[in-house]
């Protein structure tokens, strides 16, 4: 264990010492030091994650919930010495439930911009990948993403990708994943759609040959871990956590695992 996360330890017990002290009969009182230090209380870590957004959080033929992200986080847990509950929702509402406090993080591939930081705060990143536009195979009609301009995407509202294609000038449909966006570019009811690369490779691997190929790439983007503005210590102890995984191996075999090469630097 890092020598942050131990100081961090130490000063919980410390805490929790002191509380009891002075509780009647020794007890703790409602609230406990971990609350005070902005880390979750009940030994459980409350995550909120898609649950359809395959290879990084979906289910599998057995209906249990797998993927990369749900990896990630369940390593982090471990090291934290924490449980983990997942509460699935859609993208769209994501943020939303991180606002009322339906959970204490969000392990969904959540890229940082400037937009977010203002108002949550992220981990170290775990991912690193690129933005693509993603084409029928056939079309050459686009090849960068300026050729957007004027044309018909399908991208979730709320997400980076939205944002990439209103830049660019496209004409978007509002979806709620990414399987509708590839129905939908299929039925030629769209001419692209924007995504994450990764998201893209996968369906390649698990339901190629799809038809559809990639037109243009951005700059690599970063996904992290997403609390609230109060929850500054969980966030450090997550990032301590996310420092051992990394050293030890840990983040680079879920990588392997997934995608048959290290995308988590």
């Amino acid at each position: 264990m890092s020598r942050r996360l131990v100081a961090l330890g130490a000063l919980t017990l410390t805490a929790a010492l002191a509380l009891s002290a002075c509780a009647p009969g020794g007890s703790e009182p409602e609230g406990s030091a971990a609350d005070d230090l902005g880390l979750v209380s009940s030994g459980t870590l409350t995550v909120g994650t898609e649950g359809t957004y395959r290879p990084f959080t979906y289910h599998d033929e057995t209906g249990a919930l797998v993927g990369f992200d749900v990896e990630i986080i369940e390593a982090v847990a471990e090291k934290l010495d924490l449980e983990v509950e997942f509460a699935e929702t859609q993208w769209d509402g994501i943020f939303a439930g991180l606002d009322a406090g339906r959970f204490d993080v969000i392990a969904n591939q959540v890229s940082i911009n400037p937009e977010r930081e203002e108002k949550y705060l992220f981990s170290e990143p775990y991912t690193v990948s690129p933005s693509v536009v993603v084409v029928k195979e056939d079309d050459d009609s686009i090849s960068s993403f300026d050729d957007l301009d004027g044309k018909k995407t399908a991208q979730s509202l709320t997400s980076n990708f939205y944002e990439l294609a209103e830049e660019a000038g496209a004409d978007v449909t509002p979806i709620e994943g990414w399987a509708q966006a590839v129905e939908l570019l299929r039925q030629d009811r769209v001419d692209a759609t924007v995504n994450d690369k990764l998201t893209f490779l996968d369906y390649e691997k698990t339901d190629g040959p799809t038809g559809l190929k990639i037109a243009a790439e951005t700059d690599p983007a970063r996904s992290a871990v997403a609390a609230t503005k109060d929850k500054t210590a969980l966030i450090e102890a997550i990032d301590g956590a996310l420092a051992e995984l990394r050293e030890d191996g840990t983040l680079a075999e879920i990588s392997e695992k997934y995608f048959g090469a290290d995308v988590t630097e």
